[in-house]
């Protein structure tokens, strides 16, 4: 441990003496590394929504924008760049990056060279996605999941051809990206952590983070190796996911051997993890959101981390819920309903310990907190359909309609979205010195909040009335006719949505330049990424050790001066010396 802290700090004492080109583009900087995810996510999620906004204006207005081979194409893009290269990238590669070691009291990541690759990895896998769009018969058709044969033989559909062997050339690069950084995080905590910092003394935003990378090195190798075998059926010959005697487009497909069902073991062993991988950062930020904002404690602390770990074993039993419809066993479901139906359980007590958290607290509706309540409102939403969608009977029913479209756009895209916002607003003052402009946070929130229901919710109906999730225009199918008014009630309100999260665009260029400038604890926080400058230095801290008292959570203590007392005032300071710390001063580290 003292060696790897050692090769940390000769890194940082070279990177004073680089080049601006190699401090801020080829940076190993574990900070400007988490600015770059975070920018480049952004830009990705610009992307996403505009091919969300192209979705919308079809099925509101079907036939005025693109014919029915481009509208899978969009649908597929859609859903890997806002799964895989907006929300994990920025909530693992961004905030994962830029605060585990500001929060566990480190100077950087265990190994700045693969934090940097990781990030240029994650920047080269982009190059085939985009060329997905031009290459000849287009972007591949098969969805997000890639699902076989659609996406084993390259004359399933215009889409199978080139333009599906660059989704799979760049989802491997990025699982590469994936890896490295999560490896990253994992040493670096176990590592890399202060003086004091227990493992129970981490804030739960580092929990989050950390059993999100322990989740990504276990399940991301699963879809690589799925993908390889893929690629190998597309290219090389092998029939790992085509069965024989398969007919694809008339023509029967000589060889044979392999199993489409197969794909969908392998793909949704990684996929239902994915989906805690886009929550757990979220459930850890909005924790210390929350705790901040109420000026209380967090409510049952080691319950909280307790059931962030039981989520992430639970997401690896119960990848066959998303198999109900493929001829599986019955007694086999019913295993797997019930493992479903368990993981709400945690879930449900996470909610309820924010709901403890805020109860009776001095709540100050900051946009971040704003984000924070309404990460929880619509991650409750999203889950009691969960429950529904667990059970065989019903998910039969329901399967691939947009029932399903609608839980996850609200537990999966719209927590982790909010969990995002919640978390920029927050740290925004750290990364930059300027805090966003509240006025338009505010108006972001209050503008994202109702539309997020009325583009998300109404789909629930548009589900019970067994409206096929990919489904080009409502006007296919007589019995769909009737719901070109709800549709086109979806799509205006998904317009407003795309609107409103602009407004937050808008807030980071204007404060940037002229946002309120900010100490170094303009949130009166406990963590120690408070108790450096804003933004902070290379090496974080300077030549001063760090020391970690306390645990992450010390609000309105009776005895203190200041309703907060930091991480790194010891437990035996006199009142004066926590007053000292809350007016920014660094208290002397002993012991």
């Amino acid at each position: 441990m003292a060696v790897l802290e050692q090769d940390v700090r000769a890194a940082h004492e070279e990177q004073h003496r680089e080049s601006l080109v190699r401090r801020y583009i080829f940076s190993q900087d574990h900070k400007v590394i988490g600015i770059q995810y975070l920018a480049t996510s952004f830009l990705m999620a610009l992307i996403g929504g505009v091919l969300a906004m192209v979705i919308r204006l079809e099925l509101g207005w079907p036939g005025s924008v693109i014919n029915q081979g481009s509208y899978l194409s969009t649908v597929t893009m859609h859903g890997t760049i806002m799964v895989f290269y907006v929300l994990s990238t920025a909530l693992t590669g961004g905030f994962g990056n830029y605060l585990v070691p500001l929060q566990i009291g480190a100077r950087d990541m265990a190994f700045p060279f693969l934090n940097m690759l990781s990030y240029w990895l994650y920047a080269l896998s982009l190059i085939p996605l985009v060329a997905a769009f031009f290459a000849p018969g287009g972007a591949p058709m098969s969805g997000w999941t890639a699902y076989t044969p659609l996406s084993a033989v390259p004359q399933a559909a215009p889409g199978s051809g080139i333009g599906q062997s660059l989704w799979l050339l760049s989802l491997a690069i990025l699982i590469v990206a994936f890896l490295f950084g999560s490896l990253n995080v994992i040493t670096t905590v176990m590592q890399l952590r202060a003086r004091g910092m227990s493992m129970m003394r981490m804030p739960l935003t580092v929990w989050g983070l950390f059993i999100t990378a322990i989740l990504s090195l276990l399940s991301f190798p699963v879809l690589l190796a799925a993908g390889i075998m893929l690629l190998f059926d597309r290219h090389l010959g092998t029939t790992f996911f085509l069965p024989a005697g398969s007919v694809i487009g008339g023509k029967v497909i000589a060889a044979g051997g392999g199993d489409p069902l197969l794909w969908q073991h392998l793909f949704w062993f990684l996929g239902h993890p994915e989906v805690y991988i886009l929550i757990l950062p979220g459930m850890g930020i909005v924790s210390d959101i929350i705790a901040n904002n109420a000026r209380k404690p967090v409510f049952g602390y080691p319950v909280m981390v307790l059931t962030m770990a039981v989520i992430a074993f639970l997401s690896f039993l119960v990848w066959g819920h998303h198999m109900f419809v493929s001829g599986m066993h019955p007694m086999l479901g019913t295993a797997f309903m019930a493992t479903t139906l368990i993981i709400a359980v945690p879930s449900a007590i996470k909610t309820f310990n924010w709901l403890a958290t805020m109860w009776r607290g001095k709540i100050r509706f900051t946009p971040q907190m704003l984000f924070a309540i309404g990460f929880v409102s619509v991650f409750v939403t999203g889950g009691l359909t969960g429950l529904m969608l667990g059970n065989p009977a019903v998910d039969m029913y329901l399967h691939d309609t947009y029932f399903v479209v609608a839980h996850f756009h609200f537990v999966m895209a719209s927590a982790s979205l909010f969990g995002v916002f919640a978390g920029l607003y927050h740290w925004f003052p750290k990364m930059f010195g300027r805090a966003l402009d509240e006025r338009l946070g505010r108006l972001h929130f209050w503008l994202a909040l109702p539309t997020t229901y009325a583009t998300f919710f109404p789909m629930h109906f548009a589900g019970l009335a067994g409206m096929p999730r990919r489904i080009y225009s409502t006007q296919l199918y007589g019995y769909l006719q009737g719901l070109e008014g709800l549709n086109r009630f979806i799509s205006v309100a998904a317009f407003v949505l795309f609107v409103a999260h602009m407004i937050f665009a808008v807030n980071v260029v204007y404060s940037l330049a002229k946002g309120r400038r900010v100490a170094e604890n303009p949130w009166q926080a406990t963590t120690l990424e408070w108790t450096t400058s804003s933004p902070p230095p290379h090496g974080n801290w300077g030549e001063r050790e760090v020391v970690v008292y306390r645990w992450a959570y010390d609000y309105s203590l009776p005895e203190a001066a200041q309703d907060f007392v930091p991480q790194n005032v010891p437990v035996e300071a006199p009142v004066t010396a926590v007053a000292r710390q809350a007016g920014g001063q660094v208290a002397p580290a002993t012991g």
